[in-house]
């Protein structure tokens, strides 16, 4: 299943909610304010370096550009992906959940 959070984790508990109930091995794509969690230096960083061995995390490159963050700057292990990685991650898995 892909997971797609879009809400900052300091806005809402919805990134936390989703790494506690999504299935092993599931994808997460963060998009809109929930891309700052996937940067180095932040109070997410070690959550989602845990996930990491859990999940596949991507990150939405054109949202990371909107916030003007550089992807050099995206924890280890976590992708950048664009439009065409979103619909391929969509296709790729058979249902996706939406946490707002």
């Amino acid at each position: 299943m892909l997971h797609t959070v879009n809400k900052s984790s300091s806005e809402k508990s919805t990134l936390v909610s989703c790494l506690r109930l999504a299935a092993d091995d599931a994808d997460i794509l963060l998009i809109e304010d929930a891309v700052y969690a996937a940067m180095t230096g932040t109070q997410t960083e070690s959550i989602i370096q845990s996930a990491l061995a859990r999940y596949q995390i991507y990150v939405l490159e054109p949202d990371l550009e909107c916030r003007g963050l550089d992807k050099s700057r995206l924890i280890s292990g976590v992708k950048a992906v664009g439009y065409d990685g979103f619909v391929e991650l969509s296709v790729k898995n058979s249902a996706v959940h939406s946490w707002l």
